[in-house]
């Protein structure tokens, strides 16, 4: 499988956390086909394509036929790719960080061994169940894919790091890190950017109502994994479609953010 993209210009469609839920992901991906720029926009997945809902094989599935179908295809890694990997020793974390232990006791796991006709919790099992394509693409996931006007990462960044200083531990991808904050912090969903960050930052990670829009941030899991519509952003358009078709839509203006960011100091 090609290296995945980190460094993108031109429209994007981002979609939401996908979380294994197999027909919403499909029904998006069916009205972006009909699009008739499709063929020149980026697809970017913003994490979390694993556990929680039905099928996480499926998913995966769809994903790695989507990459030969369209090449303009990139993922950003979420904390449960982080936890899945880690925990099949597909990437190289230390033994601290216990991510066997913790993927299958607080990720809600169970439904990705199902998928894989695989008992919960047996790990080299599951290793040996993975096609190749799976192992390949859960071993090269970026921690975030920059564009000339977006940012795009699972959870969010630091408020109060310099934002290049950020970008180049993002590039880094530290795995020694025990819970690296971007793609496992809930705090940093809801934080401002940080001040010098000259891009719209785009971010999934925690369930919201609806697709927030806002000067700065975009967030655009509107799933959880746990049934309703997943979320499609296109940029620079700003225009949502969902899975129903019937997209949920909260813009929030420069005045109401600052206001309500002021909340959470």
């Amino acid at each position: 499988m090609a290296q995945l993209a980190t460094r993108i210009r031109g429209p994007v469609s981002v979609i939401g956390d996908v979380h294994g839920q197999v027909d919403q992901l499909v029904a998006v991906l069916d009205q972006l086909r009909s699009r008739p720029d499709f063929n020149e926009r980026w697809i970017v997945f913003i994490g979390d394509l694993v556990d929680r809902g039905p099928d996480t094989q499926g998913a995966l599935d769809v994903v790695c036929d989507l990459m030969l179908e369209h090449p303009r295809t990139s993922i950003v890694s979420g904390n449960h790719e982080l936890a899945m990997a880690g925990a099949l020793n597909l990437i190289p974390v230390p033994e601290y960080a216990e991510w066997g232990a913790r993927w299958i006791n607080d990720y809600l796991s169970e439904s990705t061994f199902e998928s894989y006709g695989v008992e919960h919790g047996d790990l080299e099992a599951l290793r040996t169940a993975l096609p190749e394509r799976h192992v390949d693409l859960l071993t090269d996931l970026p921690w975030g894919i920059e564009h000339p006007e977006f940012y795009f990462v699972h959870a969010g960044l630091d408020p109060n790091t310099p934002f290049e200083m950020q970008i180049r531990i993002l590039r880094q991808k530290d795995y020694s890190l025990n819970r690296p904050q971007w793609l496992c912090s809930k705090f940093l969903v809801e934080a401002p950017v940080p001040p010098d960050c000259p891009v719209t930052v785009v971010s999934g990670h925690v369930r919201v109502p609806a697709v927030r829009l806002e000067p700065k941030r975009i967030l655009i899991d509107t799933t959880g994994g746990e049934g309703g519509d997943l979320s499609c952003v296109l940029l620079p358009e700003r225009e949502v479609i969902s899975s129903s078709g019937n997209p949920a839509v909260e813009v929030v203006g420069e005045s109401q953010q600052k206001k309500s960011r002021w909340k959470l100091w």
